[in-house]
């Protein structure tokens, strides 16, 4: 089977996300699981809008380095989403500004970030989960991501930045795009007695 399609599709889903803001400079990372337990990963050091389909990372199903540069050291953040959402089979991390900012604020439910603000958020998300602070690349990460037993496909890493898995890259794009979108809301009225979806029509819609 030929990879280059992925590969393109990886390398367009990242100048896109670029070239309209949600990532900047050299953050942010995407990751393709292939049916075979193979891995399609962006490269360390390296900026979604200016990906080479040719160097991105192709890892073995036991983690090793097949071909392209070096792996993204957030590895662990997209292993361990893998090992515990069983379906996905693509990931976006970015670094999007009200993602981010959203994250620092206090007192937020980390088992469930967000309120219900819009029907695309419940259809695209479904809810968000709150870990709290990594350095980035830090390998305790997926012990937490673990700890969460695959309840999520939509995480929010405080002072970092959202990761969301999805079973299509299309989909885990579409969805994150949904989230940043929804801390930006929440950021404009979520200290406001905003009028939110109430729990028959947010149980209706949520995705998870």
């Amino acid at each position: 089977m030929s990879l280059s399609p992925i590969r393109e599709d990886i390398c367009r889903l990242g100048r896109s996300l670029f070239d309209r803001g949600y990532t900047h400079g050299t953050s942010g990372n995407i990751s393709v699981l292939l049916d075979d337990g193979r891995m399609i990963v962006t490269p360390t050091d390296s900026s979604l809008g200016e990906l080479d389909p040719a160097t991105l990372t192709l890892l073995g199903s036991d983690g090793s380095t097949m071909d392209g540069r070096a792996p993204t050291k957030e590895l662990p953040l997209h292993s361990a989403l893998y090992r515990t959402r069983g379906a996905a089979r693509a990931i976006v991390h970015l670094h999007s500004t009200h993602s981010v900012a959203a994250s620092m604020l206090p007192d937020l439910d980390p088992a469930d970030v967000f309120p219900p603000l819009t029907a695309y958020y419940l259809m695209k998300v479904g809810r968000t989960a709150l870990l709290p602070y990594f350095r980035p690349g830090d390998p305790r990460v997926a012990d937490a991501i673990d700890a969460l037993a695959g309840r999520y496909s939509s995480i929010l890493l405080a002072n970092h930045g959202p990761v969301v898995s999805g079973l299509s890259l299309t989909a885990a794009g579409a969805a994150i795009e949904e989230l940043e979108q929804t801390a930006k809301l929440y950021l404009l009225v979520g200290h406001r007695q905003a009028n939110l979806l109430d729990i028959t029509e947010a149980s209706a819609l949520r995705c998870d």
